[in-house]
């Protein structure tokens, strides 16, 4: 199952579809955009942490009909406030998108360190890392969002379908399988269950 997250400073988006879905961007060009986020003798501007949160917003509401205009808005979020997590977040949603991996994974790692206790940047930073063949990163990405947000159940989701998928699954991952039988959407459930019949 793949999953991304939106974050913008007033409402956070979930989107999950099934593992043979591809992402629904596939070449997209991004252009026009001009990214300064120090001055020319190396000091950070001034930050403006509304006009950041602002633009994250209205590039939440523009990702799924126009990533490249999301893109310049973030690339103008982040103008106005290097350090707005939810802005890094959702332009690494965009690389990913792209299948830009390792654009991707650097914009969830500013995300991560700038929203410690929001799971969701580490469960896109996850899903970088397994689409980039880092399996143990994916994984400690994985488990590192329920350790900051226990029980959140799209991290719960994405660890279990990668230690399943991988022949990695332990004791725990059962327990986390019965969770999902409980609190998972329809689909999910279905899933969890086959997975527990076959273990």
């Amino acid at each position: 199952m793949k999953s991304f997250s939106l974050i913008s400073g007033v409402r956070s988006d979930r989107m999950w579809t099934t593992a043979r879905a591809c992402f629904f961007v596939a070449g997209l060009f991004v252009v026009g955009c001009a990214s300064r986020p120090f001055t020319p003798d190396g000091e950070h501007p001034l930050r403006n942490q509304q006009l950041a949160a602002e633009l994250t917003s209205r590039a939440a509401e523009l990702i799924s009909e126009d990533p490249a205009e999301a893109a310049c808005l973030l690339r103008e979020a982040l103008d106005a406030d290097l350090f707005h997590g939810p802005a890094h977040n959702n332009l690494g949603i965009i690389h990913l998108q792209n299948g830009k991996l390792y654009e991707a994974a650097e914009e969830f790692d500013w995300a991560r360190r700038l929203m410690p206790g929001h799971p969701d940047p580490r469960i896109n930073l996850g899903l970088a890392l397994e689409r980039g063949g880092k399996i143990d990163e994916a994984l400690d990405a994985y488990a590192s969002a329920i350790e900051v947000y226990p029980n959140h159940l799209p991290a719960m989701q994405a660890l279990a379908r990668l230690e399943v998928r991988t022949g990695r699954a332990t004791d725990q991952t059962m327990g986390v399988l019965r969770e999902i039988v409980h609190r998972g959407n329809a689909s999910w459930r279905k899933w969890a269950r086959q997975q527990l019949i076959r273990y």
